[in-house]
């Protein structure tokens, strides 16, 4: 009999990434999610505002951050000064979808404007505006929501010059439409949020093995833009660069911000280390963000120790808390409340800092809680937005667990996409139960 090591990481890839579509596939599923936002969700989420006409006006290479997710695949930007105007008729059950722009954008929204016929832009708007006599007008302006106040100051003095006096009382902050519109998803998009987290999941998977990982000699750092090297082999785009940290016995807790700003670079990882990365990427108009734990095995372990695997498993513990809580119509504020009272009274000592995801990683929407305001946000970080349906949120959160073995508290940073709908919270693929190993536990057969 001989032991034969199955070398299975060698002969098949660590991960088997999800399909990643051509640029001119990706383009296509794009157009087609943006005609579907603007036929099917626009019309009833500007009932809902109360918006019958919205306007968008940006500059080329200072765009509105709405106005950029409503533009085609093939439009990298505004061109020269761009109007968007969508008037809702909910009587006959109609919107119109029009540019103040001398091109169509796209198939979706048709140019209203020939310079020949009429020379001044704004003189064209406003023969549209009074073409329709809208009820109520709606510019992105906001305090509260920065990614709802993309009208910069130039465009809205223009804009109310050109306006007439009549229609001034009827110009308001489009800021709940502009919130919504950023923050729902189809159910399109949903179907390819659960592959775009598969693969940021299954990145992290390989940034945290033996294929990267060597002890003794791999550094932190060089993890971090390995992940980046790999999203940017792969065709896709990260929105934030990759953090790699360690928490090891003979160091001491330090604050949150050491993991993100702070830590030392170039960190040799050890055996017995515990590694915590942050983590996302862009992909078809949507966003990841993830957070995920590896322990790096010692000499003849081939698991982790009891206490972390436990200290997981009070991570997880707070991720329910906060999920169980999350009840459409609440506040951040309130689900933050009470999701750490529920956390605190089990003897749980949890942070979260929740926040919207979708269309941009730091998207709008409703703030559960910020890593340095626990006792909740303020109003102009959007306090009295309430949780909507069909949103998507980065389950952002953190754990303190004291440590006896090792002497000193740690903190379990856990984060997953998850999907809050009519039928309650889900993870969109999964979320981190088990510790990732380094390296692997390889099988062996006897022969």
């Amino acid at each position: 009999m001989r032991k034969i090591l199955l070398y299975l990481l060698l002969a098949f890839p660590l991960v088997c990434m999800a399909q990643i579509l051509k640029e001119s596939e990706r383009a296509r599923v794009v157009d087609e999610i943006l005609e579907e936002r603007f036929n099917t969700l626009l019309p009833s989420l500007m009932d809902q505002a109360g918006i019958d006409m919205w306007i968008l006006i940006s500059r080329e290479y200072n765009e509105d951050p709405v106005l950029r997710t409503m533009l085609p695949a093939t439009w990298l930007n505004a061109r020269r000064r761009t109007i968007l105007l969508f008037y809702r008729d909910a009587t006959k059950g109609s919107i119109d979808k029009l540019a103040v722009a001398r091109y169509n954008v796209g198939k979706n929204i048709q140019s209203a404007w020939d310079k020949e016929k009429e020379p001044d832009q704004w003189k064209r708007l406003i023969q549209l505006i009074e073409e329709r006599n809208p009820k109520r007008i709606g510019l992105n302006f906001s305090k509260d929501h920065n990614i709802a106040d993309g009208l910069d100051k130039t465009d809205y003095m223009e804009f109310m010059d050109a306006l007439p006096k009549k229609y001034h009382s009827r110009v308001i902050s489009a800021e709940q439409l502009a919130v919504r519109w950023i923050e729902t998803r189809t159910e399109r998009e949903m179907i390819i949020y659960n592959p775009l987290v598969d693969i940021t999941h299954d990145i992290i998977a390989e940034a945290f093995s033996e294929k990267v990982i060597t002890p003794g000699i791999t550094t932190t750092t060089e993890v971090e833009w390995w992940m980046r090297q790999k999203v940017t082999d792969l065709g896709l785009e990260t929105w934030f660069h990759p953090t790699v940290d360690v928490q090891r016995t003979s160091e001491k807790l330090v604050g949150h911000l050491y993991s993100f700003s702070g830590r030392p670079d170039d960190l040799v990882i050890q055996p017995g280390d515990l590694l915590h990365c942050d983590f996302g990427i862009t992909y078809l108009r949507l966003n990841t963000d993830c957070q995920e734990l590896a322990y790096v095995l010692k000499p003849n372990e081939k698991k982790a120790p009891k206490f972390l695997e436990d200290a997981l498993v009070d991570g997880n513990r707070v991720q329910d808390f906060l999920t169980t809580n999350m009840i459409k119509g609440r506040t951040g504020n309130e689900i933050l409340a009470k999701a750490l009272q529920d956390a605190k009274m089990v003897g749980l000592r949890p942070a979260i800092y929740t926040h919207p995801l979708g269309s941009y990683g730091h998207s709008a929407g409703t703030t559960i809680g910020m890593w340095d305001a626990q006792g909740g946000v303020m109003k102009d970080d959007g306090e009295n937005y309430p949780l909507n349906y069909n949103t998507v949120y980065a389950i952002e959160l953190n754990t303190t667990v004291h440590i006896p073995e090792w002497k000193r508290d740690i903190r379990i940073m856990l984060e997953e996409a998850g999907f809050y709908g009519e039928d309650g919270f889900r993870y969109v693929n999964g979320r981190q139960t088990e510790l990732l190993l380094i390296p692997r536990v390889k099988n062996h057969i006897d022969d």
